[in-house]
């Protein structure tokens, strides 16, 4: 176990967090247990913090800048250190993200990282790991921050029907995730729109895909395979992709339209009456 008295604060981000909390809690005069009280927190989870074997969460970063008076540095740090504990081919498209100025997606299967909520991600995270689920949920969950900045990106969503009817986690996960979208209906900075299966044969087909645009560098295409990412900026295959965009937004159902369906799917599928009128229809009864 490393000890927090040998901790290299530039070995990684998450050490030199730890670093820095350490050395505002001593000039403080308090011990991990008393802040980890007036955090509302385990001094254990301050000691695993400090020595970079615990993931720090922005809800944890903020308390903790407010109690040791520390100017929002821990706040400042700790989308570095969730960026970090990314896959290493995935860190490349969260730096994509926080500079974008429009981000423009099509999902086949599932809904987007960036509109997730805890219970969905937790659920699309453990279908093949189980371990630090609490960490890769946070670190997944943290991208979702670029939407607080004083000019968050454009945000469009396509989503094919198929995803709103794989359920993901329980009812009760796949119901959080939908009223979650139905959130941003009134919202012009987010904007979701539902590929119908009605649709039939359109340009996205081939699989997922984003687009990333920006005030000036040029537009980066990203797909993605089992355990690879794959941006690139060449204007072909960004031309081709801004073009099966096109169609596609334009085959989906409006955003009013796709929000009504939406709302169809929560409740005709994922409805807490479900239950009970399933139960009605047995056989016998």
């Amino acid at each position: 176990m490393t000890g927090i008295h040998s901790l290299d604060p530039g070995a990684s981000p998450g050490d030199y967090y730890g670093f820095e909390l350490r050395r505002l809690r001593e000039a403080a005069h308090l011990t991990q247990r008393q802040l980890g009280d007036i955090l509302s927190y385990t001094g254990s989870l301050v000691g695993q913090i400090e020595t970079a074997r615990k993931v720090p969460t922005p809800e944890f970063s903020e308390r903790a800048d407010a109690a040791l008076g520390a100017d929002g540095l821990l706040t400042r740090l700790v989308d570095l250190v969730l960026r970090s504990q990314l896959p290493s081919w995935f860190q490349q498209v969260a730096e994509l993200e926080a500079r974008a100025t429009e981000i423009c997606t099509f999902q086949a299967t599932m809904i987007h990282g960036l509109l997730q909520t805890p219970a969905y991600a937790r659920a699309t995270l453990s279908a093949l790991r189980q371990n630090d689920l609490d960490d890769r949920t946070a670190v997944r969950l943290a991208r979702q921050r670029i939407f607080e900045k004083d000019e968050p990106p454009v945000f469009w969503m396509v989503i094919s029907e198929a995803a709103l009817y794989q359920e993901i986690g329980a009812k009760e996960t796949m119901r959080g995730q939908l009223t979650h979208l139905l959130s941003f209906e009134n919202d012009p900075q987010i904007n979701i729109q539902v590929l119908p299966f009605s649709a039939g044969a359109h340009a996205g087909l081939t699989g997922s895909f984003n687009l990333y645009r920006f005030g000036s560098d040029p537009t980066i295409v990203y797909t993605e395979g089992y355990g690879s990412g794959h941006p690139t900026a060449n204007p072909d295959t960004v031309k081709d992709c801004s073009l099966r965009y096109d169609h596609l937004r334009a085959a989906a159902l409006s955003l009013k339209d796709s929000a009504e369906l939406i709302r169809r799917a929560m409740e005709d599928r994922y409805g807490e009456q479900l239950a009970q009128v399933q139960l009605q229809q047995r056989p016998g009864r």
